[in-house]
């Protein structure tokens, strides 16, 4: 029952630790990865060194694989269409395109009931400064596609000058997000099987730095109600994709418990990191069991902790932490530490659940 080839379109750090969960459950995987030494082939059984679009290449993937998934939301829609004639592709191609184009994943989070910040689609200068105009003169452009950990954005506030700023970011499709007020930020990791079970983690509780998650704490310091919501959210979101797979869902909590939807990832989660370490079965484990037809995992959390990233040089920490009670240390197989770069994560337990 477990005898199948997964393919994997990515082979970063999620990639790897797909391929990780996968060989447990006596799973093969095959990388599609244009970087010839990526962190996944340490793990995974076979790499085609070769670009995302590379029909060749896919044809190749599809003709090896029983079912194909992805570690990042930029694969080529084009590509999982190709891959989907000849294999199953989860989550399904029409994830990607949602989660691709910032205004097509609000409006469709809207469209599922769930409310998000104001928006306007930002197509030159001077449907920038009319958006502004109706937000008060304040607000967050970002590059429509692309972007990520901050990436493609500008921070506007009352008063300043927008002179320049649509070309400034690229001239390319931009959308102007209003501020809203939140009192924290939280996200929930759920997975949909494809039979249409689904399964929801608690809602982490995410605090970031430089636009990048520094830590995932668990339980969150929020309303009962909130957590409900956020899982219902999760729930409508999954159904209306029918998807299969994990899925990683930001939001921003009002001071009321009120949540506002940010960002939706088609994918294992940064922010989901702890679940190997306070969970019986993690995202990943979770991940390949939907994908491949398993029945999902419990979900339950067994422990409260803290996930803290490992960003450049604080993989120079990796000692101390190894050197810690209750933590466990994820490292990505990384050879050089830059500013920015995930080099691992640190997962500590802070006691029972």
């Amino acid at each position: 029952m477990t005898d199948k080839t997964i393919g994997i379109i990515g082979g970063g750090q999620l990639g790897r630790m797909l391929a990780m969960a996968a060989s447990r459950l006596n799973f093969r995987t095959i990388i599609l990865e244009p970087q010839a030494d990526c962190p996944a082939l340490q793990l995974a059984n076979r790499q085609i060194v070769a670009a995302y679009d590379d029909e060749a290449a896919l044809a190749e993937l599809a003709d090896a694989c029983d079912v194909i998934t992805y570690e990042f939301e930029n694969v080529p829609v084009a590509a999982a269409r190709f891959l989907a004639d000849r294999r199953p592709v989860y989550p399904p191609p029409r994830a990607l395109e949602v989660a691709q184009d910032r205004l097509a994943e609000k409006t469709f989070l809207n469209d599922c009931g769930i409310r998000t910040a104001g928006f306007r689609a930002v197509d030159s200068q001077v449907d920038l400064e009319t958006a502004l105009a109706e937000f008060g003169g304040a607000g967050v452009l970002k590059t429509r596609r692309l972007g990520y950990d901050g990436k493609g954005q500008k921070v506007f506030r009352a008063g300043d000058d927008a002179a320049g700023a649509y070309d400034a970011l690229g001239a390319v499709p931009l959308i102007l997000e209003s501020f809203i007020a939140f009192d924290r930020e939280i996200s929930v990791i759920a997975a949909r099987a494809v039979d249409g079970s689904i399964a929801c983690y608690d809602p982490a509780e995410n605090v970031h730095r430089g636009g990048i998650l520094h830590t995932s704490t668990l339980p969150a310091e929020i309303f009962e109600g909130t957590s409900s919501d956020a899982r219902s959210a999760a729930i409508r979101l999954l159904d209306k994709l029918d998807y299969v797979g994990v899925i990683g869902i930001e939001f921003f909590v009002a001071t009321d418990g009120a949540l506002i939807a940010n960002e939706i990832a088609p994918r294992v989660h940064n922010s989901g990191h702890w679940t190997e370490a306070a969970c019986v079965i993690s995202q990943f484990e979770q991940h390949v069991r939907a994908v491949t037809g398993l029945p999902l995992g419990d979900p339950v959390r067994h422990s409260d902790c803290v996930m803290q990233n490992l960003i450049g040089d604080d993989i120079h920490d990796v000692r101390d932490w190894a050197g810690k009670p209750d933590v466990l240390v994820h490292l990505y197989g990384k050879a050089e530490p830059r500013p920015g770069r995930k080099m691992g994560h640190v997962t500590r337990l802070t006691g029972r659940a």
